[in-house]
């Protein structure tokens, strides 16, 4: 898992921090402690996945708002994206979880 900050948009004019982590083929459960940490600190966080660990970004996101956190925290937004390949042809589903700590 792979923690970065960084600001967007109009965030940036409110210096608002942006926490992204990116979900990778780790175990859920250790991913979701991880993300449940770090969302104890910020208010807002961004999971970020592509191709095949996508289930388990969803799978953290659902933990957090569904067990660990449940009625303090929602999902604020889902962006779905395909990237493709320069020349190749091969598409890789990405996906952005936004979660909100209430």
């Amino acid at each position: 898992m792979e923690e970065t900050n960084e600001s967007r948009g109009q965030e940036q004019a409110k210096k608002f921090e942006q926490v992204t982590i990116k979900i990778g083929n780790y175990p859920v459960m250790e991913s979701a402690i991880e993300v449940l940490s770090i969302l104890g600190k910020k208010k807002r966080i961004v999971l970020q996945s592509k191709g095949n660990s996508i289930p388990n970004a969803v799978a953290v996101a659902n933990i957090i708002t569904e067990k660990l956190l449940k009625g303090n925290s929602k999902v604020q937004k889902i962006n779905l994206d395909t990237v493709s390949a320069a020349g190749i042809g091969d598409m890789t589903s990405t996906i952005e979880i936004i979660l909100i700590k209430n």
